[in-house]
């Protein structure tokens, strides 16, 4: 009878012990929160205009506009698939009427490139078909080096010639991931550059106030300059031997139809970092 009963019981304990799940403490730790948000899709839902993924497709998920390939590719990104770049590579793609009828606006993309080396590496540019500069115009200088990254964001507003912002001394901005974030607000006519969520320069530009008035806005371009793509994106002007592509790669571009605030840009950079 002894010999029965520890039978039982020691088959009661393998059935146990094989339905018993393995402890997992990660599901007991709490939802990640940060400033009350949990996934980037929360920012400022209502003013997101566009976003380009990047996961295996072109489209802007906001328009559902594919763009037109030329050369570039896809990579590991910052959150799933990147855009990957390469010589005399870029994608183009059909503004949507919120974006070329922009007031004020916040451009945020995560950025993966080594520094210039065979011209200024063009990011973004929302191309003016008359002008030598986009209307809105985003790219790294020359000479640019780790220690002291040049970015300069181009304006062609009411049509009249290029306003330039810049941000100097941006360190540490090349062979690594960095969140970097541009915006110009109306209400104030200021200029915010941020690079991974903190704020890294802000001024006004002499010439623009007020509500921004994009005109005779030509295709968005991505990975170069609206000059460096065949054909010119603008009657203005063709290739320059001072302006290149880039090589590197691009991932998560959001257009919002208003300056994001530094806590919502901060927001949104550690969500995506954390693939949120």
């Amino acid at each position: 009878m002894k010999t029965k009963y520890l039978l039982l019981m020691a088959v009661t304990s393998l059935g146990l012990s094989s339905c018993q799940k393995e402890f997992d403490p990660t599901s007991y730790a709490p939802a990640l929160n940060i400033g009350g948000f949990t996934n980037s899709k929360q920012i400022a839902s209502s003013n997101l205009v566009a976003h380009w993924s990047f996961d295996g497709s072109l489209v802007d998920s906001v328009s559902n506009t594919a763009g037109i390939n030329s050369g570039t590719s896809f990579g590991t990104g910052i959150k799933g698939k990147s855009l990957q770049g390469a010589n005399n590579s870029y994608f183009l793609s059909a503004p949507s009427s919120k974006i070329t009828g922009l007031k004020s606006f916040t451009l945020t993309e995560w950025v993966n490139t080594p520094p210039p080396s065979n011209g200024i590496i063009g990011l973004f540019s929302l191309s003016n078909k008359s002008q030598f500069w986009g209307n809105l115009e985003v790219f790294i200088e020359n000479g640019s080096t780790n220690d002291n990254a040049t970015i300069k964001i181009v304006f062609i507003n009411n049509g009249v010639g290029d306003k330039t912002y810049t941000a100097s001394n941006v360190v540490n901005f090349f062979g690594k991931w960095n969140a970097f974030s541009v915006s110009y607000d109306e209400t104030t006519s200021t200029v915010k550059v941020y690079v991974n969520g903190s704020r890294v320069s802000s001024g006004k530009l002499d010439g623009i106030t007020g509500p921004l008035n994009f005109i005779d806005s030509g295709n968005l371009v991505f990975g170069t300059t609206q000059f460096m793509t065949t054909p010119s994106q603008t009657t203005s002007h063709s290739k320059e031997p001072w302006a290149s592509y880039l090589t590197g790669q691009l991932d998560e571009v959001k257009i919002f139809n208003k300056a994001l605030s530094d806590d919502e840009v901060g927001y949104l950079t550690k969500l995506e970092g954390r693939g949120k």
